[in-house]
């Protein structure tokens, strides 16, 4: 781990030095985040440190500051103040440490205070106002071309970051297996959610999005959050991450028991051996839509194999057929982020290269490079708000309503892994572990 990281930072400080020389800066402030207080309220939201400062490193908390100097080592300026009302874990000796020139101060204001901002200094990270006062100017502060230049070099995972990653998928397989024995012992939706916990020994604020535990029906809403206690359900999709050092891991599970009905059970076995060859397609070159399209080619034959579209192939894909089946992308980048900066990037001082507008919801439109990290999802729900319009539209004779109607309280599914791109092709962080 030490080693790779010091690799890494080293490739933070060529191409952020190479993106200040670019953009006429000498200097760059990263700060870790300040706390979120709800609206007239006295709590404060999940603090989630700011993600340009944790491409650097992982050291969780508000109102640290890293400044990154032309030819000079970073300094980094921890804040960490005398409180009695929560726990203050003294540093230690992380294996990060050696890579900065650290300052410790007791508050927020001392940290700004050691670095004296220079004229040419940057500052990206969510509290500007603190960054003018500290004398940076206001052109300089979330300057878009640079932080252009910072988010395309995201996509990019040195060897550090996915052996992060690999971890993080790692942990959530040992939930994901808790899971699904869970789910076939009879467990409700909030038990499976605590059993994923205990596996992973995660608590909540610690992953890397809000967890989706659907039963039955609840697996055609996307991004079902609501944890039901009844019991026994037939269908289980799950959709949860756990962390390691800051990034994230993303993975999806559909299972069933001998209560669905066959033809649901069908279609998901079906849809796990379609994205398996989605899996295969990724090799640097491939363009990111193309893999998307090939998703809907696979759901489009698979679906007509089972009857329930008179047509398959390419021929169904054209007519929309497959739309309000599979309405999300087959993926995205992965990262500190788990829908990871840059995916519709142009180029690297910004723009957007947007999807084609019947795909609206694909969140990369890049093409597939090595060391690129990002998922492959491919789903099939039975949502009644998209197949309502195709009840009485023109293809309505092209689905069989009856089987449809049938299957629809199994909810749908989805399958997804984590895949990182190499010279010639790519690994899967996911399949051997679950």
């Amino acid at each position: 781990m030490s080693t790779n990281y010091s690799a890494h930072v080293a490739a933070r400080r060529r191409t952020t030095e190479a993106a200040l020389a670019a953009e006429g800066f000498d200097a760059l402030v990263l700060s870790s985040g300040k706390p979120f207080t709800y609206y007239s309220d006295d709590q404060d939201a999940p603090f989630r440190t700011t993600p340009h400062f944790a491409h650097w490193l992982p050291l969780a908390g508000p109102d640290h500051l890293l400044c990154v100097t032309a030819g000079k080592r970073p300094k980094l300026v921890r804040v960490a103040p005398e409180d009695y009302w929560y726990e203050q874990a003294a540093l230690g000796d992380p294996f990060w440490k050696s890579e900065f020139d650290l300052v410790e101060v007791g508050d927020a204001a001392k940290g700004w205070k050691s670095l004296s901002p220079g004229a040419r200094t940057a500052y990206v990270g969510d509290h500007p106002e603190a960054a003018k006062a500290a004398g940076i100017a206001a052109a300089a502060i979330n300057p878009p071309k640079l932080v252009a230049r910072l988010d395309w070099a995201r996509a990019y995972k040195s060897a550090y970051e996915i052996e992060c990653q690999s971890l993080a998928t790692q942990r959530a397989a040992k939930g994901h297996k808790a899971a699904k024995h869970a789910f076939e012992s009879g467990a409700s939706e909030l038990e499976i959610h605590h059993l994923y916990l205990e596996a992973t020994g995660c608590v909540d604020r610690e992953l890397p999005y809000e967890s989706i535990v659907a039963l039955d029906e609840k697996g055609a809403t996307l991004h079902y959050q609501s944890k039901r206690t009844q019991r026994d359900g037939r269908v289980l999709l799950i959709d949860i991450g756990a962390p390691w050092l800051g990034y994230g891991s993303d993975i999806t599970r559909t299972w069933t028991t001998d209560a669905a009905d066959p033809v649901f059970r069908e279609l998901t076995r079906g849809l796990d051996a379609a994205q398996q060859r989605l899996c295969a397609l990724a090799k640097p070159g491939i363009a990111y839509l193309d893999l998307h399209v090939a998703a809907h080619r696979e759901i489009a034959d698979l679906l007509h194999q089972l009857g329930i579209l008179g047509v398959g192939g390419m021929d169904a894909v054209e007519r929309g057929l497959t739309r309000p089946f599979f309405p999300h992308g087959v993926g995205h980048f992965l990262g500190i982020q788990v829908h990871d900066v840059g995916g519709r990037q142009a180029e690297p001082t910004g723009g957007t290269k947007a999807p084609p507008a019947q795909y609206p919801y694909l969140r990369t439109t890049r093409a597939v490079e090595e060391h690129q990290v990002f998922t492959i999802e491919p789903g099939v729900y039975f949502i009644p708000m998209l197949l309502r319009e195709h009840r009485s539209g023109p293809n309505a004779a092209l689905f069989d309503w009856k089987s449809i109607d049938r299957l629809t309280p199994f909810g749908g599914v989805r399958i997804e892994d984590n895949l990182v791109v190499t010279q010639d092709g790519h690994r899967n962080l996911t399949r051997p572990h679950i």
